[in-house]
């Protein structure tokens, strides 16, 4: 048949898909998956869509592309130009073999340029006239951290030296995790030998030194080999082509290299270009190792005019006057206020006065007695405003500051230690009479050296004192021989550490009267950086100038080579002292103990200081919490970032900050830890908590008997308000004393384990000691008498 019928080959079946009209807005947005809806083009057909949309891609990436071109040219006009400023390269050697001297004449000879290595400021000029702009070289020396954290501080570049022989030692590491934690400048690394390389093994020496490098400066791609011409071509390419970038703690501050110093009658002049933002004659500036000084005048220092006129020489241009101080607006030198200690004083009669008023015929009476039970046992003074709980904390004017507390009282004897964690009982010879002698003797026993070394190394072996505090941490015993109300009589019970009150402004020492506070420490940083933007009166960056210092000791007049001279301009405000509070996280190659109110070396943006830092926790939400109250810590530990409070300058911005501790060799201190600045908060409680522990000795349920938490009756009515609890969680309260040695039965909100430990936290403010300038006694700098003059 020709007209055969056939069946489909299936029978399934594709219906369209139901499309209402009147769907939710849940089901849209379910079905769109996050994809957002487009606008409609308007152009009706496609190839106009495709044409419009590769027409906006396109005018989109030249605005991009324009956008990066502007950039890139307002951050490089500062050194185009004859008269553009110099590209500062600080030169660095990583190890002992290379010399910084050698690389910075390899740069110079790839440009087929002459090096001015005339000047006694230790800065190698070179003028790059193939790339229109110029270059200082500032060539370190190996292992002088200090002036190369300084060098680095005022760098556009940083060069690296790395060797293909000598492997980067203990000092390099820690001179790269320092200068990675300060803030580095654009990096260029390089590497340099007396032979080169054998061509065999190159690559890998090569790949293994990129390697090395990209684990503290990720953005290296490349090392550069000073035996290789277009190798060393290439670096001083990328040193004078390259985009600079400044660390963050850098903007909106100014900084000047010294390339020539004059010194007169506590005048110093220093000649440089004025880098960074405008440098104000009413700011003060800060010279690493000496300190703050005045700004008496700013006057220009032209270099000489290249232009000849009449067949002479090289013309010279003379110096004009480019600012002054306003006396009005100047900062002063003031960083601290002078505690008044007559406000509070309160004059008592003298013996004379006493005398006559006996013999006064207004008081020829007999003065009555006074009724039972209305006289103290001892006359306490109580400063002027202070109720008699917050008296109740304080110490006595004899006693001094840092003391745990003072045994007095009943007993008359004086105790004082400094953060002591326990106190031995000496034994007492039995000849001596307790009853008729209110003073306590301790035996003597003169031990042999050997036996006296091994106590000292004991008493010294700070690491055991790291481990307890690790394993119990805060517990300490209650001493046997001075009652516990006087022994932490400077402590007191919280209900609740995270929310029970706390005044940040009792019993304050007396360096908080000397510090500055701040109303609003956010709103003040605001207002110091719009009068810098807005500021007219400053010298602009770029310019060749010469400042006058007032009042600079002659020690501070020196460089020379190694040793570069660097002036760093401050911020409104800056000078003053007042607290400070850095985030800091330990070294992780450093393995030694660091207890808090150790002496450390603080290096935070141009200042150093010596300082007993306090650590404490750090409260995660703003790091504040709800009463501003912190645990304090007595070791900085790995893997935990901590809180460090000290005194010192006033810090604005989030600058880095690096704790370093000084060790044998004063040029290569170790690296303790990093961090950066957090605020300046003086309300910021740091307590301290002591856990005194007791064992439960008989147990009813939900009633125990506990001992070896106090020694006497006396102790528990004192400490009997405040709160105690349990390793498993318990939490209950002193009921009554039972006997004479220190049992006292206690009641809590469940039924206790035997092997449950009853504790009792105290607490007690803690405070950090005054900051001062840390200064190089090194003496790896020597005065250039040359450079000054007389």
């Amino acid at each position: 048949m020709s007209g055969a019928h056939h069946h489909r080959p299936t029978l399934k079946q594709q219906n369209k898909r139901f499309k209402s009209k009147h769907s939710t807005k849940s089901s849209l947005k379910e079905a769109a998956k996050g994809r957002a809806n487009r606008q409609p083009q308007k152009s009706t057909t496609s190839s106009n869509v495709v044409a419009q949309s590769r027409l906006n891609r396109r005018n989109n990436s030249k605005q991009v592309q324009i956008k990066k071109r502007q950039s890139l040219v307002s951050a490089t006009r500062i050194f185009s130009g004859v008269d553009g400023a110099p590209r500062i390269v600080s030169i660095v050697p990583l190890t002992d073999d290379v010399s910084p001297q050698t690389v910075a004449s390899a740069l110079a000879k790839a440009l087929d340029g002459e090096m001015d290595e005339s000047s006694s400021s230790g800065v190698w000029k070179l003028r790059a006239d193939r790339f229109k702009t110029s270059l200082q070289f500032i060539p370190l020396p190996y292992k002088q951290l200090y002036t190369t954290l300084d060098a680095c501080k005022a760098a556009d570049y940083v060069v690296f030296i790395l060797s293909p022989n000598v492997e980067v030692d203990t000092w390099g590491d820690t001179l790269l995790r320092t200068l990675q934690a300060q803030g580095l400048p654009e990096v260029v690394t390089v590497v340099s030998s007396d032979e080169p390389m054998d061509s065999k093994e190159k690559p890998g020496i090569m790949k293994s030194l990129l390697s090395f490098m990209q684990y503290f400066v990720p953005s290296q791609l490349r090392v550069f080999d000073m035996n290789t011409s277009s190798d060393a071509l290439n670096a001083v390419r990328a040193l004078c082509e390259g985009r600079p970038g400044d660390p963050k703690w850098r903007e909106g501050r100014s900084w000047l290299l010294g390339e020539n110093l004059e010194w007169e009658d506590g005048t110093l002049r220093v000649t440089g270009v004025v880098r960074g933002m405008a440098l104000s004659p009413n700011r003060l500036v800060h010279l690493p190792n000496h300190g703050d000084f005045q700004i008496s005048k700013i006057m220009s220092a032209p270099l000489p005019s290249h232009r000849k006129s009449n067949g002479s020489g090289d013309m010279e241009i003379e110096a004009t006057l480019l600012a002054e101080p306003d006396a009005s607006s100047a900062d002063s030198l003031v960083s601290s206020n002078d505690p008044d200690d007559m406000a509070n004083e309160q004059t008592w009669p003298t013996e004379e006065e006493m005398r006559g008023a006996e013999n006064d015929a207004d008081f020829s009476e007999e003065i009555p007695d006074a009724t039972n039970g209305t006289t103290p046992k001892a006359v306490r003074k109580i400063p002027k405003g202070m109720s008699e709980y917050q008296a109740a904390w304080i110490l006595d004017e004899s006693d001094e500051e840092g003391d745990e507390g003072s045994a007095g009282g009943e007993e008359g004897s004086e105790v004082s230690m400094e953060d002591a964690e326990e106190m031995v009982e000496m034994p007492v010879p039995e000849e001596h009479d307790v009853e008729t002698d209110s003073r306590r003797s301790v035996a003597f026993q003169d031990l042999d050296m050997e036996e006296e070394g091994r106590q000292l190394e004991s008493w010294r072996n700070r690491k055991r004192e790291e481990d307890d505090d690790l394993a119990f941490p805060d517990e300490i015993d209650t001493p046997l021989d001075i009652p516990a109300r006087t022994r932490f009589q400077r402590y007191r019970g919280l209900r609740s550490f995270r929310t029970s009150p706390w005044d940040p402004y009792e019993n304050l020492p007396r360096d908080y009267a000397r510090i500055f506070q701040f109303e609003d420490y956010k709103r003040t940083e605001r207002n110091v950086r719009r009068r810098v933007e807005e500021d007219n009166t400053g010298v602009e960056p770029g310019t060749r100038v010469t400042v006058y210092l007032k009042g600079v000791p002659r020690e501070a007049a020196h460089f020379g080579p190694g040793s570069p001279f660097v002036m760093f301009g401050l911020l409104q405000h800056e000078h003053k002292k007042t607290v400070l509070n850095f985030t800091v996280q330990r070294n992780t190659e450093y393995d030694g103990s660091v207890r808090s109110k150790d002496a450390l070396i603080l290096c935070v943006g141009p200042r150093r200081l010596r300082v007993n830092p306090v650590y404490s926790q750090h409260t995660r939400g703003g790091g504040k919490g709800a009463n501003n109250v912190h645990k304090f810590e007595r070791y900085l530990r790995h893997g935990v970032t901590n809180v460090a409070t000290t005194y010192g300058p006033v810090v604005f911005g989030k600058q880095p900050c690096i704790l370093l501790r000084e060790t044998e060799d004063p040029m290569s201190p170790a690296l303790v830890a990093m961090g950066s600045f957090l605020n300046p908060d003086t309300t910021r409680v740091v307590a301290k908590r002591i856990i005194l522990t007791g064992h439960p000795f008989k147990i009813h349920k939900k009633t125990a008997t506990v001992r070896y938490m106090f020694f006497n009756a006396d102790d528990i009515s004192y400490f009997k308000p405040i709160q105690l609890h349990t390793k498993y969680g318990r939490i209950g309260h002193i009921r009554e004393s039972l006997g004479t040695h220190g049992y006292f039965k206690a009641h809590f909100d469940g039924p206790i384990n035997q092997m449950d430990t009853v504790c009792m936290s105290l607490y007690k403010r803690v405070y950090p000691k005054w900051s001062e300038l840390w200064t190089d006694q090194s003496g790896s700098s020597k005065v250039d008498t040359d450079a000054m003059e007389e």
